[in-house]
């Protein structure tokens, strides 16, 4: 019988739900991965004093800040997709959302320089982080789906044979089943997909900013992007919000990811 645990973390609620493993371990496999979630929730928080984020915002333009292994990961990702997005997504936007209003100015930062971009981060050999300019980084595009991929390794380490871990808007169904899975949107459409084996992220709003226009996407537009991990689905709904449906085919194809796209003119379309 599957097991479901809930619990509020990364914004939202948390829903994680385990098959083939017994009572017991599931419990105790469902304990773990929401630990790690929280990890990562900590380690890459933008509101947190102490957070890898906020350090490297404070002060890695004046020296080489040192974070956790999976802060790099996701920054060396992020930076991945911002070269394959043609700077479309990136993740120094911070600085658009706070003046937005929708993130708080971070204490003792310097501020920002205006031509800062993704370019002017370094991950340097031995681990630590760099910036060429001052800048704001924010994983609001992107953690939410590393955490849901964390969480999913950690729950099939333990034996689980099917399951889900969704984290609102950000969803992994793990196992050969097929399952059926509804996005939300802003429009109030809700789409059915059926998955196995793979991950959807939805988005919608205008919280989130072009990375090389800088710009805010359509509050009116609403995206879901299937991949093969959430991390990838996350950042890529971030794309294709900002760029539309026809413009984000290539790197949607170079990710192995499928979109679909609504909005109040068009409907529904496929991206890729």
């Amino acid at each position: 019988m599957p097991i479901r645990r809930a619990r509020p973390l990364l914004g939202t609620f948390v829903e994680i739900r385990v098959d083939g493993v017994d009572g017991a371990h599931a419990v105790v496999a469902i304990d773990a991965a929401f630990a790690e979630i929280a990890t990562v929730h900590r380690l890459m928080s933008f509101h947190a004093h102490d957070s890898d984020v906020t350090r490297v915002n404070r002060g890695a333009s004046r020296d080489a800040v040192v974070v956790d292994a999976r802060t790099r990961e996701v920054l060396s990702l992020s930076i991945d997709f911002a070269r394959a997005s043609d700077g479309r997504f990136d993740p120094t936007i911070a600085a658009e959302l706070v003046a937005r209003n929708l993130l708080p100015r971070p204490s003792e930062a310097p501020s920002p320089h205006p031509k800062a971009d993704w370019r002017d981060i370094e991950i340097i050999a031995d681990g630590r982080i760099r910036c060429a300019k001052p800048l704001w980084i924010d994983f609001g595009g992107i953690a939410k789906g590393y955490a849901v991929d964390r969480a999913v390794a950690i729950l099939v380490a333990a034996g689980a044979t099917q399951g889900c871990v969704n984290a609102g808007g950000d969803l992994r169904i793990f196992g050969a089943r097929a399952e059926r899975v509804h996005l939300r949107t802003a429009s109030g459409y809700w789409p059915a997909l059926e998955l196995a084996d793979a991950a959807v992220a939805s988005s919608s709003g205008s919280a989130h900013i072009h990375g090389r226009t800088r710009t805010a996407a359509d509050a009116r537009a609403s995206v879901g992007v299937v991949a093969a991990t959430c991390m990838i689905a996350d950042a890529l709904t971030k794309v294709v919000l900002v760029a539309g449906a026809a413009a984000s085919s290539a790197v949607l194809a170079r990710f192995g990811a499928q979109a679909c796209a609504h909005d109040s003119a068009a409907g529904w379309r496929v991206a890729a």
